[in-house]
């Protein structure tokens, strides 16, 4: 045996792993740190998350999985979003205004801020006169029985500024783009066939003197430095009932447009929108045979809707017979009765995701706010309408499912906000928006029973989440 094959035998075996000896571990990986490519806000039916931002990382993968997915499309626009917000009505401005001055500025900027804490509610309805979530029921130009007041010269907006002229103020410092829509339950009672509040009908005789208390009211809101950006001719026409109310059929409602009230304005150089109907989505002809009256059509900005009602999808058809005209869903009232899971799955579905998908430009819940016993309201007004915030006492309040409602949209997509395609997927109800900086936002309702897995893909890559039954989230990217 030669000396070189000695040498290679001594260097294999004083090489190999001896008995006993483990192997060497190859050196560790570094970790994999994906970065979080989207926030994620949610609510949980049983109140235990409420629009909280949730700690997780979502990151967009190009890897393909079994999960259902949301596909956003943001090359597909519809329509452009006015605002997300509630009926300030005077009975809410009474009760925020009960507050102290800390709790009072709290809330405001909890409810009309942008900061953190903020939901940026930016569309608010208002009663022209009193609603019937006031205390007590007026106009602006109340008169004695059996005496008239055509010329006006008794208009005052003095009922309103105790609460809700001094409310709207600070608001507007807070939010100086705010829109305000201004809506009357009921004209002063001598312009009425019937001497009270409730129901009856306008006089036609009185129409021309009912153009010119529009044009007053809005000239003296500019002067207390408020734009009512827009108007209905009559809240719930088809509901003579309420207390204030009026019954103004739709032949009634075109003839007082395009006689009196639009050529009112054009005289005025009042540029305050006008939106018909502001009633419940049963009733779809109403707005059309308005808008198919091309002398009324004219001076009309759109037709607004409730959802007592019918369907949701009602504002598709209407935009389908006159495309050109928008659609603004105005009120939905959540009870005293109700259930917050059940409430919040329902109204996020239909008030919010719903009338968006039908093409209206502004969701809004009812009453802003009420006292721990739901009032103040008039004799025979609504006795367990819920506001989103309940004032407890001067110094707290506690906010209730409809302040969720609208704040899973509010918060996130503002005004000037373009809806943009997404599909519906399953039992996950959703409608996704671009913002004016450039941000996708998608909001998410599990209608089913179960918690849901689930993609989001936009621009060929996904996103994996989950939502539990009931739940609503917000997707921001």
């Amino acid at each position: 045996m030669n000396f070189f094959f000695l040498a290679l035998i001594s260097f294999v075996f004083n090489c190999s792993p001896k008995s006993g000896t483990a192997p060497i571990a190859p050196a560790p990986l570094p970790p994999v740190t994906l970065s979080n490519d989207m926030d994620f806000w949610l609510t949980k039916s049983d109140q235990s998350v409420r629009l909280e931002k949730q700690n997780v990382v979502l990151h967009f993968d190009a890897i393909k999985n079994s999960n259902q997915t949301i596909e956003v499309d943001d090359s597909q626009t519809v329509q452009t979003i006015e605002g997300f917000g509630y009926t300030l009505t005077g009975g809410s401005a009474q009760v925020i205004s009960s507050l102290n001055a800390s709790a009072k500025a709290q809330l405001l900027q909890e409810i009309f801020g942008t900061a953190d804490n903020g939901i940026g509610v930016n569309y608010l309805r208002i009663s022209l006169g009193a609603s019937d979530l006031n205390a007590n029921t007026f106009s602006y130009d109340d008169m004695p029985v059996g005496q008239t007041d055509v010329a006006l010269a008794n208009f005052s907006l003095s009922p309103d500024k105790d609460y809700l002229i001094p409310l709207l103020k600070e608001i507007l410092l807070i939010n100086p783009h705010i829109k305000i829509m201004a809506c009357p339950w009921s004209p002063p009672v001598w312009m009425k066939d019937k001497n009270s509040t409730i129901g009856g009908s306008l006089q036609p005789n009185y129409y021309a003197a009912y153009a010119q208390y529009f044009v007053k009211y809005i000239q003296a809101m500019k002067a207390e430095g408020i734009t009512i950006d827009a108007i209905t001719p009559q809240n719930e026409p088809l509901n003579p009932a309420n207390n204030p109310s009026l019954l103004m059929l739709a032949t009634d409602q075109a003839n007082f447009i395009k006689n009196n009230l639009g050529p009112a304005f054009q005289a005025a150089n009042i540029s305050t929108k006008i939106i018909i109907y502001d009633h419940n989505c049963d009733r779809p002809e109403y707005p059309v045979s308005i808008l198919n009256d091309a002398a009324a059509k004219q001076y009309i900005a759109g037709s607004a809707f409730h959802l007592y009602g019918g369907s949701i999808n009602a504002l598709s058809s209407v935009h389908s017979a006159h495309p050109d005209k928008g659609l603004y869903f105005t009120e939905q009232w959540t009870s005293s009765t109700g259930d917050f899971g059940g409430d919040l799955k329902w109204h996020v579905k239909n008030v919010v995701i719903g009338s968006m998908l039908n093409w209206s430009k502004v969701a809004l819940e009812w009453n802003l706010a009420n006292d721990a016993n739901f009032g103040p309201h008039t004799t025979g007004g609504c006795t367990q309408c819920k506001g989103a915030i309940t004032v407890n006492n001067s110094s707290s309040y506690s906010k209730n499912v409809a302040f969720y409602i609208i704040a899973h949209a509010s918060k996130f997509a503002p005004a000037g906000s373009v809806r943009i395609a997404s599909n519906i997927s399953g039992n996950l109800n959703n409608v996704a928006f671009k913002t004016p900086a450039g941000k996708m936002v998608l909001l998410v309702e599990n209608d089913g029973s179960d918690a849901e897995f689930f993609n989001i893909k936009f621009n060929g890559k996904w996103v994996t989440t989950s939502l539990d039954a009931g739940s609503v989230a917000t997707y921001i990217w």
